[in-house]
């Protein structure tokens, strides 16, 4: 595993190439979709969406997965990659599904060099795609040009994430199209695509719940909040994401999930509280620093302390997490 230098702060080492090395870690698995652990309320909410061929709307605070279950169930169905939209606060109900580049469009017709060919000028998003590739190649061709190692007609997992940032009116907007799956192409003198009900998308959308969406929206969704994982299941995901923390038994695990409960604790106060992304990071850098997985974390302060920024994402939590580690290190 190649290996990068280590920061040193000694200018006497600067551009020498005599800076010790830091192992290089391998982070592939944190994002790995076969490392996802969905809890049991979750796994019943995607079935029911499935069945009744419905998109699913996740909540939950940040880190708790939500975006992360579009790969694991492509990943499971043999879908690919899924397709992702993130929506702004500008967002309007046609950018779902295409965007076409007036601009461009305008500088060729003014240029007797070029052909104008209106389908040039529209780049399908997650939706639009998602549709398109339902259909027989040589339909889809119709509107699009298309890689040639494209496999269609083929299913795809979307993500429409963070839906409650868009404009009120977006989720309205949108209401007929992602029941029926269909959009409408103005630009190429109002074709239609359709996807083909027999290849449905599976739609995902997630919810930070910042403000509340239309119950004309909700009533063609199905809803589940994703709860924040418990001791257990924390446990669980660090030990799928960290191969190291597995091999190397529960020691040093349990004091990671003992400090991190701590830092979610109401009695702390951080401006942000530590998700399941920030446990994983903490437990990756305590790797990295050659914490030994057979001790205990308490052991292990100096280690363990040189890793505490992987917790705190604002500077007022930098020196509470600081703290109360030391407090935890020391307590009887």
């Amino acid at each position: 595993m190649s290996k990068i230098r280590a920061y040193t702060g000694n200018p006497e080492l600067a551009g020498s190439g005599q800076s010790p090395e830091l192992p290089g870690l391998d982070l592939s698995n944190l994002g790995s979709p076969q490392g996802y652990i969905p809890d049991e309320g979750l796994i019943d909410a995607v079935n029911v969406a499935l069945m009744l061929q419905q998109p699913l709307l996740l909540t939950g605070e940040p880190g708790t997965g939500k975006t992360q279950l579009a790969n694991n169930l492509a990943w499971e169905l043999g879908l690919g990659d899924p397709l992702m939209f993130e929506t702004k606060s500008t967002s309007i109900a046609k950018d779902l599904f295409y965007t076409y580049d007036t601009l461009s469009r305008f500088q060729v017709a003014h240029d007797p060099s070029k052909d104008l060919n209106s389908r040039d000028f529209i780049r399908y998003n997650a939706l639009g795609r998602a549709i398109l590739f339902t259909l027989q190649r040589e339909e889809a061709a119709r509107v699009s040009d298309l890689p040639d190692d494209l496999n269609l007609p083929r299913r795809s997992v979307v993500v429409i994430d963070e839906i409650d940032k868009a404009p009120r009116d977006f989720p309205n907007d949108i209401l007929n199209e992602l029941e029926h799956l269909y959009f409408r192409i103005p630009e190429l003198g109002g074709v239609v695509l359709k996807a083909d009900s027999k290849l449905r998308p599976i739609v995902l959308m997630t919810s930070n719940s910042e403000k509340g969406l239309p119950d004309a929206f909700l009533r063609r969704c199905i809803f589940y909040h994703i709860p924040f994982p418990d001791e257990e299941r924390l446990e669980r995901i660090v030990l799928s994401r960290v191969s190291e923390i597995r091999a190397g038994g529960t020691a040093v695990l349990e004091g990671i999930i003992d400090f991190f409960d701590i830092m979610r604790e109401e009695r702390v106060n951080l401006r942000k509280k530590p998700g399941t992304a920030e446990l994983l990071n903490w437990a990756t850098a305590l790797v990295g620093r050659g914490i030994d997985t057979s001790k205990s974390l308490r052991e292990q302060e100096d280690i363990a302390s040189r890793t505490l920024s992987t917790l705190h994402k604002h500077q007022e939590d930098q020196e509470v997490v600081q703290s109360e580690f030391k407090r935890w290190v020391h307590e009887k």
